[in-house]
């Protein structure tokens, strides 16, 4: 389950499948890191090939992220379970 989102366009996606706020030819790849993301236990549960997981250094709390295509990736937070979802480029 995922708890909150910091990105309005990412939640809408999420919540109805669409969205005019992210490109649309991300929304598949998007999508299917989400439904990971909200079935996880942990953080480590999005070691997916492919998704190129790994822990952003320098933040606190811990921030992880997951690849969308080029620059663009999922950030988030893990509490209870993924919080303060994002969609940006971090570099």
């Amino acid at each position: 389950m995922i708890y909150s989102f910091k990105n309005k366009g990412l939640k809408e996606l999420f919540q109805t499948g669409k969205t005019k706020r992210i490109d649309q030819m991300m929304h598949k790849r998007i999508l299917r890191r989400l439904d990971a993301l909200a079935a996880a236990t942990k953080p480590e549960d999005m070691n997916i090939p492919g998704f190129d997981y790994h822990g952003l250094q320098g933040h606190i709390p811990k921030r992880y992220t997951v690849h969308i295509n080029g620059p663009w990736c999922i950030t988030f937070e893990w509490g209870d379970g993924p919080e303060n979802v994002n969609y940006e480029q971090y570099h």
